[in-house]
Protein backbone atom coordinates (compact mmCIF):
# COMPACT_ATOMS: atom_id res chain seq x y z
CA UNK A 1 0.00 0.00 0.00
CA UNK A 2 1.72 4.01 -1.14
CA UNK A 3 1.35 6.26 1.24
CA UNK A 4 0.37 9.55 -0.25
CA UNK A 5 3.51 12.13 0.19
CA UNK A 6 1.91 14.37 1.85
CA UNK A 7 0.75 12.27 4.58
CA UNK A 8 2.59 10.17 7.33
CA UNK A 9 1.05 7.35 9.68
CA UNK A 10 1.72 7.90 13.43
CA UNK A 11 1.14 6.08 16.57
CA UNK A 12 -1.17 7.37 19.75
CA UNK A 13 -2.62 6.35 23.02
CA UNK A 14 -6.09 5.98 22.97
CA UNK A 15 -7.47 7.04 26.63
CA UNK A 16 -9.97 4.00 27.51
CA UNK A 17 -13.04 5.49 30.11
CA UNK A 18 -15.54 3.05 31.37
CA UNK A 19 -19.30 4.45 32.76
CA UNK A 20 -19.96 3.52 36.49
CA UNK A 21 -22.93 0.54 36.25
CA UNK A 22 -23.86 -1.75 39.23
CA UNK A 23 -21.98 -4.46 36.60
CA UNK A 24 -18.82 -2.79 36.37
CA UNK A 25 -18.64 -1.56 39.84
CA UNK A 26 -19.41 -5.75 40.85
CA UNK A 27 -16.33 -6.47 38.33
CA UNK A 28 -14.26 -4.29 39.73
CA UNK A 29 -14.98 -5.22 43.22
CA UNK A 30 -15.04 -8.85 42.63
CA UNK A 31 -11.29 -7.84 40.53
CA UNK A 32 -10.09 -6.15 43.51
CA UNK A 33 -10.68 -8.81 46.21
CA UNK A 34 -9.08 -11.55 44.03
CA UNK A 35 -5.88 -9.51 44.16
CA UNK A 36 -6.38 -8.69 48.02
CA UNK A 37 -6.68 -12.72 48.69
CA UNK A 38 -4.08 -13.36 46.28
CA UNK A 39 -1.66 -11.18 48.63
CA UNK A 40 -3.09 -12.59 51.68
CA UNK A 41 -2.00 -16.46 50.80
CA UNK A 42 1.40 -14.92 49.63
CA UNK A 43 1.74 -13.61 52.84
CA UNK A 44 1.11 -16.76 55.00
CA UNK A 45 3.24 -18.94 52.37
CA UNK A 46 5.80 -16.49 53.38
CA UNK A 47 5.26 -16.94 57.00
CA UNK A 48 4.95 -20.51 56.41
CA UNK A 49 8.38 -20.70 54.54
CA UNK A 50 10.07 -18.61 57.24
CA UNK A 51 9.11 -21.01 59.85
CA UNK A 52 10.07 -23.96 57.93
CA UNK A 53 13.56 -22.61 56.81
CA UNK A 54 14.35 -21.21 60.64
CA UNK A 55 12.96 -24.82 61.69
CA UNK A 56 15.12 -26.78 59.38
CA UNK A 57 18.30 -24.36 60.34
CA UNK A 58 17.78 -24.78 64.11
CA UNK A 59 17.46 -28.27 63.80
CA UNK A 60 20.65 -28.48 61.58
CA UNK A 61 22.71 -26.89 64.53
CA UNK A 62 21.29 -28.99 67.36
CA UNK A 63 23.12 -31.89 65.31
CA UNK A 64 25.84 -30.19 64.62
CA UNK A 65 26.74 -28.62 68.45
CA UNK A 66 24.88 -31.66 69.91
CA UNK A 67 23.22 -29.40 72.86
CA UNK A 68 19.02 -28.83 72.59
CA UNK A 69 18.63 -25.16 72.60
CA UNK A 70 21.54 -23.88 71.64
CA UNK A 71 22.54 -22.35 67.96
CA UNK A 72 25.66 -21.58 66.56
CA UNK A 73 26.71 -17.84 65.81
CA UNK A 74 26.84 -18.64 62.07
CA UNK A 75 22.99 -20.18 62.23
CA UNK A 76 21.41 -16.68 64.51
CA UNK A 77 22.98 -14.73 61.74
CA UNK A 78 21.20 -17.00 58.71
CA UNK A 79 17.98 -16.96 60.80
CA UNK A 80 18.40 -12.88 61.36
CA UNK A 81 19.24 -13.11 57.34
CA UNK A 82 16.16 -14.83 56.63
CA UNK A 83 13.75 -13.03 58.57
CA UNK A 84 15.10 -9.97 57.68
CA UNK A 85 14.90 -10.83 53.84
CA UNK A 86 10.71 -12.12 54.77
CA UNK A 87 9.88 -9.10 56.53
CA UNK A 88 11.19 -6.81 53.70
CA UNK A 89 9.03 -9.06 50.80
CA UNK A 90 6.03 -8.95 53.50
CA UNK A 91 6.48 -4.95 53.52
CA UNK A 92 6.46 -4.99 49.82
CA UNK A 93 3.44 -7.31 49.69
CA UNK A 94 2.15 -4.99 52.52
CA UNK A 95 2.11 -1.75 50.92
CA UNK A 96 0.58 -3.62 47.86
CA UNK A 97 -2.05 -4.86 49.25
CA UNK A 98 -2.85 -1.15 50.90
CA UNK A 99 -2.71 0.52 47.67
CA UNK A 100 -5.44 -2.18 46.59
CA UNK A 101 -7.30 -1.66 49.48
CA UNK A 102 -7.68 1.97 48.81
CA UNK A 103 -8.27 1.65 45.27
CA UNK A 104 -11.39 -0.95 46.24
CA UNK A 105 -12.64 2.00 48.93
CA UNK A 106 -12.33 4.68 45.96
CA UNK A 107 -14.37 1.93 43.61
CA UNK A 108 -16.92 1.98 46.44
CA UNK A 109 -17.21 5.60 46.45
CA UNK A 110 -17.87 6.18 42.31
CA UNK A 111 -21.07 7.57 41.48
CA UNK A 112 -23.26 5.75 38.78
CA UNK A 113 -22.78 6.97 35.63
CA UNK A 114 -19.46 8.51 36.50
CA UNK A 115 -16.93 7.96 34.12
CA UNK A 116 -13.45 6.47 35.11
CA UNK A 117 -10.15 5.72 33.40
CA UNK A 118 -9.42 2.53 32.91
CA UNK A 119 -6.17 2.78 30.66
CA UNK A 120 -4.58 3.27 27.04
CA UNK A 121 -4.60 1.64 23.91
CA UNK A 122 -2.23 2.41 20.78
CA UNK A 123 -3.62 3.46 17.68
CA UNK A 124 -2.53 4.18 14.62
CA UNK A 125 -3.49 6.89 12.15
CA UNK A 126 -2.53 9.08 8.95
CA UNK A 127 -2.00 12.69 9.52
CA UNK A 128 -1.70 15.04 5.93
CA UNK A 129 -0.75 18.28 5.65
CA UNK A 130 -3.88 20.61 7.07
CA UNK A 131 -4.75 18.57 10.43
CA UNK A 132 -4.56 19.87 13.68
CA UNK A 133 -1.92 17.24 15.69
CA UNK A 134 -3.29 17.78 18.83
CA UNK A 135 -7.05 17.42 18.12
CA UNK A 136 -6.07 14.24 16.33
CA UNK A 137 -3.47 12.91 19.13
CA UNK A 138 -6.81 13.36 22.03
CA UNK A 139 -9.05 10.43 21.10
CA UNK A 140 -10.83 8.44 24.03
CA UNK A 141 -13.00 5.63 23.66
CA UNK A 142 -16.41 5.51 26.49
CA UNK A 143 -17.15 1.75 27.63
CA UNK A 144 -20.19 0.59 29.39
CA UNK A 145 -20.17 -3.09 30.67
CA UNK A 146 -17.43 -3.70 27.51
CA UNK A 147 -19.39 -1.88 25.09
CA UNK A 148 -18.45 0.45 23.08
CA UNK A 149 -20.74 3.47 23.65
CA UNK A 150 -18.92 6.18 22.26
CA UNK A 151 -15.52 7.29 20.46
CA UNK A 152 -14.38 11.22 21.20
CA UNK A 153 -12.16 13.27 19.03
CA UNK A 154 -11.47 13.33 15.95
CA UNK A 155 -10.46 10.05 14.08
Amino acid sequence: MDIPADQLLLKRAITVKAVVTPQWKQEAQQQLQAQINQLDGQLQQLDLQVQQMIGELKKQSIQIIGVEGSTSDETQAQIQNIQMQANSRKSEWLDEKNQVLQQLNLVQSLDMEQEVEQGQIDSFFYIKTGDHLVRRMQVEILLRDGVVEAIRGDL
